[in-house]
């Protein structure tokens, strides 16, 4: 073996050896949630769907309203404090008790996840966006028992463009009405490319 191939040979074995001694660095752990912001004075906090309450360690430039909903990025620390990563402001609403079925709009989605937490119907849905903005709303049909809700969904003539998901939190409040604290069922309704979706939740 002639001698500038040893020293190479060489060299590469001793760059493995140093790259086996460093350990690799660690991410640190974190989560992501629906979350609910709550104003403290100038500070803020998020109420999590468990009911937990989060405080960030020192909180960034973040600006918004009292109930807004937020998709939270964070990592745990001690006790309630956490580290933000990001934060992301969501579409909040609230059920609307008129204008069904006139204002209904049944332009289709896909549904890629629906559930009940924190007071709120949650929804990560997809659907196709170019530069318009849509426009969502969550209806009651005032004729039916227990409560039938409607997703209400307009491409608002947004052109033809690509798939993008879209986040959305409508609070549930408004089914606690004569409630007496005992579960509240009702159904949803949500027009698909496969037609028109039947979903049954309870809200304890």
């Amino acid at each position: 073996m002639n001698r500038p191939r040893s020293l190479l040979l060489l060299f590469i074995l001793l760059s493995l050896s140093a790259g086996c001694d460093k350990e690799p660095e660690r991410m640190d752990n974190y989560l992501v949630e629906f979350a609910t912001l709550l104003k403290e004075g100038t500070g803020y906090r998020f109420g999590l769907d468990n009911n937990r309450i989060v405080i960030p360690e020192k909180p960034d430039d973040y600006e918004g309203n009292e109930g807004q909903r937020v998709i939270l990025n964070y990592t745990p620390l001690k006790g309630d404090t956490i580290r933000i990563r990001h934060i992301t402001d969501i579409f909040t609403g609230v059920i609307q008790t008129a204008g069904f079925p006139e204002q209904y709009a049944g332009d289709p989605v896909k549904i890629l996840s629906i559930w009940v937490g924190g007071e709120y119907l949650n929804m990560i849905l997809e659907t196709e966006y170019h530069s318009v903005a849509h426009k969502v709303s969550l209806l009651r049909d005032p004729s039916s028992a227990p409560a039938d809700l409607w997703f209400s969904h307009s491409r608002n003539n947004d052109p033809p463009g690509y798939p993008q998901k879209m986040y959305a939190s409508f609070s549930l409040q408004h089914l606690r009405a004569g409630s007496n604290g005992s579960a509240i069922p009702f159904r949803l309704f949500i027009n698909t490319d496969t037609g028109v979706r039947e979903f049954h939740f309870e809200l304890k």
